[in-house]
């Protein structure tokens, strides 16, 4: 019996069986556990929008998101209105917070039209429109969610990441770096589109000019912080058609 178990045929069918069986089972609770994933990315995704326009739990000092139980019925009752605009054509879609930016911008690349979706809220007797962006930060992937007003001025802002650096570039999930965002202007005074520029020794650390189009770098995250500057810079770039529109 030794001999026949330490074969290597008797190892190689082992391990495929193995292979399978494993294979199996991890198939089956993926499967199984999908539309937990699926729920717990949902409600995320409407706890950043709700955060960027100021509906949340923070503190003195730290970034919390509306709890997850209350998620759902905070999104119903701010957000008025979800749009998706492609190709010029602007569209009311409840679901529009389904929407995956990363195939967005992939079908772009290959020179397709490209989905914006768009989320329109109420707080205060003031409009929100509120952006996804996504970019490249050092490690791997970073976005947020911009709050803005008609005129594109910024309201409020929430920035996450997959793998930068702690202490460094994972810091721009931190409220000393995405406050620093809310009243910065997007737009010149003419009409044009500006961004914003994550920049380090810009003269203004506390913040206070917001027409300048820069907000401070955090130390020690250059290449995170021009990951921010890209994705502004161009994911929102894409919205200025739609903006103009509202004054016309």
């Amino acid at each position: 019996m030794s001999k026949r178990t330490d074969s290597n045929s008797y190892t190689i069918i082992f391990a495929i069986v193995m292979v399978v069986i494993v294979g199996s089972l991890l198939a089956f609770f993926a499967s199984s556990l999908k539309p937990n994933i699926d729920e717990n990315k949902r409600i995320e995704k409407q706890q950043n929008i709700l955060y960027a326009m100021g509906v949340n739990e923070n503190d003195e000092s730290n970034a919390n998101f509306v709890s997850a139980s209350q998620a759902e019925e905070e999104f119903t009752k701010y957000i008025t209105k979800q749009i998706v605009i492609q190709g010029g054509n602007v569209k009311e879609d409840n679901k529009a917070y389904t929407i995956d930016v990363k195939k967005q911008q992939a079908l772009a690349k290959e020179g397709k039209q490209r989905k914006l979706p768009l989320f329109i809220g109420q707080k205060d007797g003031k409009t929100f429109y509120v952006a996804p962006i996504r970019g490249k930060g050092l490690w791997d992937a970073i976005w947020g969610y911009v709050a803005m007003d008609k005129n594109m001025v910024v309201q409020g802002a929430y920035f996450d990441h997959k793998g930068e650096t702690p202490g460094l570039g994972a810091n721009i999930k931190q409220r000393f770096f995405m406050d620093d965002f809310t009243g910065e202007h997007l737009m010149t005074p003419s009409g044009n589109f500006k961004g914003i520029t994550v920049k380090k020794g810009n003269n203004d650390p506390k913040n206070e000019e917001k027409t300048d189009y820069e907000v401070d770098a955090i130390a020690g995250a250059t290449i995170t912080g021009d990951g921010v500057t890209a994705m502004i810079k161009s994911d929102l770039a894409l919205y200025v058609p739609y903006f103009k529109s509202l004054k016309k």
